[in-house]
């Protein structure tokens, strides 16, 4: 099993390779979606990683998958200009969907 990224920026792509992680660096909704559709049927990915510029562009699609399949496992970074959601968006996620105070 092997982790694959797709990136918005060159910093990261680069970091991501350093750290032994292949990838595209892709910009437009149709070659993001390409790339995530290869990356998805290749059954050595076990783990796809995006940035979230990359999530903010198809988030329907992104949402989409991890609804239907279990594999290969979706995640979302933050990229060179640091994260983008809301502070404490974890602890307001659990708020909402749990009733829990943390």
């Amino acid at each position: 099993m092997r982790s694959y990224l797709l990136s918005d920026n060159h910093e990261t792509f680069v970091a991501m390779r350093l750290a032994g992680i292949d990838g595209v660096i892709v910009h437009q909704r149709e070659e993001i979606l390409d790339a995530l559709d290869r990356a998805t049927r290749n059954k050595e990915i076990g783990i796809i990683i995006i940035t979230e510029g990359i999530l903010e562009l198809i988030e329907p699609e992104i949402t989409a998958l991890k609804l239907s399949m279990r594999y290969p496992l979706i995640v979302e970074i933050p990229d060179r200009h640091g994260q983008r959601r809301e502070e404490k968006y974890i602890t307001k996620h659990i708020n909402e969907s749990v009733g829990i105070k943390i």
